[in-house]
């Protein structure tokens, strides 16, 4: 379903804050593969993940997705092939829009884009059914404007915009770093949730240690611009975050000092 082969990034190149992100990355995933993805600060986890939705273009290696090279697309053209939720609930939604004026330009997604037709019953109804199984009331408040939510119920509805019309690949940035552990809780269990139900394939960066154990098929660990360690099935269910640690120190001949992750064990 991916398939990055020696993806290369350095930013500020030629300058003293020359910066190599990303050193030659290789990642192949298979059609609904869960991957998470660890590693201390500036380690390349989202500038890997920005790599992919195309923020900016690489310097090096090729990207894939469903045996389409994308290398070359520009980020708008991505989004027929990506879901994307940010760490940020402010981005991903339009809060000056209603709620289900924002479900309707995410099921457009990857095709001309506009209300004009406005939504029929059919949708609105698919639209209360979706929103009804977050728990959240949001069923009840279809046309309330999104920038009035709070930030779980904006990353919720973020991901269901994000999943609504398949996609290809469903990018997840940290995207409950910025909500309260009981939010974050429930916004990962309908992340699996929907993951398991539509057999997403995904790929979900996270700085807690235990969410990457437990979440998906595979994890991978990142460290200055690299992949160092990648494990899956069995080896992965049977992981304790101090084996994370020692697998850290094993790669990369350092201990492992970030401090947000560490409070994450």
């Amino acid at each position: 379903m991916l398939v990055a082969k020696n993806i290369v990034k350095t930013f500020n190149k030629g300058t003293v804050n020359e910066k190599q992100a990303l050193r030659g990355v290789s990642l192949t995933l298979n059609d609904g593969d869960f991957v998470t993805v660890i590693g201390g600060n500036g380690a390349g986890k989202s500038t890997f993940l920005n790599a992919i939705a195309g923020v900016w273009p690489v310097d090096e290696g090729t990207i894939v997705i469903d045996e389409k090279d994308i290398t070359k697309l520009p980020e708008y053209k991505r989004a027929a092939f990506l879901g994307r939720v940010f760490q940020d609930p402010m981005n991903g939604t339009a809060a000056t829009m209603g709620i289900e004026e924002n479900l309707a330009l995410a099921l457009r997604r990857g095709t001309r884009r506009t209300l004009k037709t406005g939504i029929n019953n059919k949708e609105r109804a698919l639209y209360e059914d979706m929103l009804a199984r977050l728990g959240l009331g949001l069923q009840t408040r279809m046309t309330s404007k999104v920038g009035l939510l709070s930030g779980g119920q904006r990353q919720a509805l973020t991901l269901l915009m994000a999943t609504l019309k398949k996609p290809k690949l469903l990018l997840l940035d940290e995207h409950t770093a910025a909500l309260d552990p009981k939010t974050a809780r429930k916004v990962l269990d309908l992340t699996a949730e929907i993951v398991a139900e539509q057999n997403l394939t995904a790929m979900m960066v996270t700085h807690n240690m235990k969410d990457a154990i437990q979440m998906g098929n595979r994890l991978i660990m990142m460290h200055e611009g690299r992949i160092i360690y990648d494990v899956a099935g069995e080896e992965k269910k049977n992981l304790q975050v101090e084996d994370l640690l020692r697998k850290f120190e094993e790669a990369s001949g350092e201990e492992f000092a970030n401090d947000r992750m560490m409070l994450a064990k």
